[in-house]
Formats: structure tokens, C-alpha cells, sequence
């Protein structure tokens, strides 16, 4: 019991420590921040690292994105797959600011959170509702893992290559 309780200790530390590392809008939707030039930012560390950009659309006012988040708090085998394979980008749609030229240049959203991603390389290959990563109304780890697998630089090179 010692052993395990000191394994999920150190599991929450690192997790602690990849949080501090993580860009500012990897961390937080702030209506402040210029999407494209943190688009650009993501962009050039998916090509350092060999990840994919996932693109979170959402605000400080959605329910739903608090609930992700903290689903992915709770869910620490999932918040490090993702962050393995993914840079994230959080971009901020609220009544102070809507982003709406970055946001044209995107497939509609029908609710929030809503998920893009994009290879490192900057090619859209998927538009996503997180309502379908979960099941009875809570978001699911087995969704979740299923979707990181599917989604991660490898699968989508070879989705693009038709391989």
C-alpha cells in the first residue's frame, strides 16, 4: 500500500512539473493572446517534438471545458498521453473576444469545447465535438485513450499518405 500511494505521489509531481513547462496557451484561454501567433508557436514545437497540435477551442465561461480539464486532472494516464502527442492550444472564444478571424478560417463550431487537429506541419485533419468522448454525460478515459491513438502523429502521416 506504501508502494503505491508513493507511485501515485510521484505521478502527480511530474505531472505537476509537465504543467509548469507547458506554454501559456497550452495552460489557459485568455482573450488576450493572438491565436495566430500562438498557432505559429504550437506549430514550430509540433515540429520540434514530433506531436500534433490539438486546438481547443473554448473560454473561461464553459462549463464543459472546466469539466475537461478536470477530468484530465483526475485522469493522469490520459492528460500524459495526450500531452505526449499533442501540443495543445487553447484559443479563447468569448463575448470579449470572439477571435472571429481566426475562427473563420476553421469548420463551424457547434459547441464547446470543440477540438481541431492539425499535423505539425499545419494540415487540419480532424474537426471534433467532445460530446463523443463520453459516456453517460462524463467524459471517458477509454474515449479519450482511443482518441489520442487515433489521432497521434503517426496515425494521421499515414491517414495523409493513404498507407
Amino acid at each position: 500500500m506504501k508502494v503505491f500511494f508513493s507511485s501515485l505521489l510521484l505521478l502527480f509531481s511530474s505531472l505537476s512539473a509537465i504543467a509548469a513547462e507547458l506554454p501559456e496557451y497550452s495552460r489557459i484561454y485568455d482573450d488576450k493572446r493572438d491565436p495566430f501567433q500562438d498557432a505559429k508557436a504550437a506549430i514550430s514545437l509540433a515540429q520540434q517534438t514530433n506531436r500534433n497540435v490539438l486546438i481547443e477551442i473554448g473560454g473561461n465561461w464553459c462549463t464543459w471545458c472546466h469539466k475537461m480539464d478536470a477530468f484530465l486532472e483526475k485522469n493522469p494516464e490520459v492528460y500524459q498521453s495526450l500531452h505526449d502527442e499533442f501540443v495543445i492550444l487553447k484559443v479563447n472564444v468569448s463575448d470579449s473576444n470572439e477571435n472571429e478571424a481566426f475562427m473563420k478560417a476553421l469548420p463551424p463550431v457547434l459547441g464547446y469545447p470543440h477540438m481541431y487537429v492539425s499535423t505539425a506541419q499545419g494540415k487540419m485533419v480532424l474537426s471534433k465535438d467532445t460530446a463523443e468522448l463520453q459516456e453517460e454525460g462524463e467524459y471517458s478515459v477509454k474515449q479519450w485513450l482511443a482518441f489520442i491513438e487515433q489521432w497521434k502523429p503517426e496515425s494521421t502521416t499515414l491517414a495523409a499518405t493513404g498507407n
